[in-house]
């Protein structure tokens, strides 16, 4: 999670967890940029314009599914856990913590998977506490694997008893944010490259939420997104201080949960179902093409079948094997309405480059100047998109996409020019 604040989040069982504090200890738990090659599942797109798979961390490769990754459709259940600690009696109640994330977190995916995916929370609503005080875990973003193995075997026994995993998708585990050992830096998705075995099901990932009350805007969703293999698209310095926001900008809260913009990019959606092949114009060889695209917060219409407008919602250039361009319409509708421009947003997509280091990178089609100053996080990126009558030429001019219109129905006219 990019939490730099721009210098400004039902049976009882009987069993208990069968992986001991040794081996919970010897576990690698991974988070951020680790590779965690999975299993290939088919995925059904035959699309000549969907990268290949790669063992980047989340690689946007989406020819497969990765299968050790939970895949959002139909309805997803999680449960949500709340943890206390002996050197601070919470400040807030389960329920005021639930009601801070849902339905809010519940409302953008819906949003934006056009109504294909629902994530229905549980919310066990009473506090459980940890052996140990607050501080004694040495809370912190770049968590020690120990005291992070320590957490999580203490977090798995005191829940264990309330809670049966087997019927859960997703687990979220949210400490007291009054607690002084918790720091809402470390809040992130904790992989475990040896998954434990509860219930009998495997917990492969686990959200760990140290969220301040109220938590930032989007935070949940951001968090909850890695649990469905989409990569963080911030740039995260080397000393962690500076620029997060150089790669994307607002575009796509995987970038930042403060973004004036965080529909997810149509590239995810389509690596994630919510778009089917149908709706992607793919473009694989040389010349020009027109394409009509709708905006792609724009809601689906039940006379569509939950597949949108008539017209596409991206179009897609192939430029290599492990790398294309992508076009989509962003306007302030939807999970967008705070965004200060409209236009043709156009971005690299590289399916061979790892998660935080750079997978999409948006391209400014107004590189001399900036907009929404004071409220976005990267103004010089908040004006990329290109409006009617722009062009922008890429690859020294391999490919040149070029807004021609708009049509009463609101749809948006592109021409695209291949070498």
């Amino acid at each position: 999670m990019r939490t730099e604040r721009s210098d400004r989040t039902a049976a009882a069982r009987t069993g208990r967890l069968r992986r001991s504090l040794s081996v919970l200890t010897a576990l690698a738990a991974v988070a951020g940029t680790a590779s965690m090659a999975g299993p290939l599942q088919q995925q059904p797109t035959g699309d000549p314009c969907a990268l290949e798979r790669t063992d980047a961390h989340h690689s946007l490769g989406l020819d497969t599914w990765n299968a050790s990754y939970v895949k959002p459709e139909g309805t997803v259940d999680a449960v949500m856990l709340f943890l206390s600690f002996p050197d601070s009696p919470p400040a807030h109640t389960p329920e005021e913590l639930v009601r801070d994330y849902f339905p809010a977190t519940s409302d953008f995916f819906e949003r934006a998977s056009y109504g294909r995916f629902t994530l229905r929370p549980h919310p066990v609503p009473r506090w459980l506490e940890m052996p140990r005080e607050s501080t004694a875990y040495d809370i912190a973003r770049d968590w020690r694997s120990g005291s992070r193995a320590d957490y999580l075997r203490d977090a798995l026994a005191v829940t264990d008893p309330h809670v049966d995993f087997s019927r859960y998708d997703v687990v979220y585990l949210v400490a007291d944010p009054s607690a002084p050992g918790v720091d809402s830096d470390a809040t992130k998705v904790v992989n475990l490259q040896q998954p434990l075995r509860a219930d009998g099901v495997e917990l492969r990932r686990l959200v760990t939420l140290f969220e301040k009350f109220p938590a930032d805007r989007n935070v949940l969703a951001h968090e909850t997104g890695h649990v469905f293999d989409l990569p963080d698209l911030y740039n995260r310095p080397e000393d962690g201080k500076g620029d997060w926001d150089t790669h994307v900008g607002d575009w796509d809260l995987m970038g930042s949960q403060f973004g004036l913009a965080p529909e997810p990019f149509g590239w995810h959606k389509w690596k994630l179902g919510w778009l089917d092949d149908r709706q992607i114009d793919c473009v694989s060889q040389p010349g020009t093409t027109l394409h009509t695209l709708v905006p792609l917060a724009a809601p689906a219409e039940r006379s569509e079948g939950g597949r949108g407008r008539a017209g596409s919602r991206m179009v897609v250039v192939r430029t290599g094997a492990s790398e294309a361009l992508a076009v989509e319409i962003r306007e302030p509708l939807g999970n967008d309405a705070g965004v200060c421009t409209s236009g043709a947003l156009v971005y690299r997509v590289r399916s061979d480059t790892a998660s935080a280091q750079g997978p999409i990178e948006v391209l400014d089609g107004h590189p001399d100047s900036s907009a929404c100053e004071g409220s976005s996080v990267q103004p010089s990126l908040a004006d990329a998109p290109l409006g009617v009558g722009e062009s922008i030429a890429v690859d020294d001019g391999a490919v040149r996409v070029s807004v021609l219109g708009r049509s009463a129905s609101g749809d948006w006219n592109v021409q695209v020019t291949r070498d």
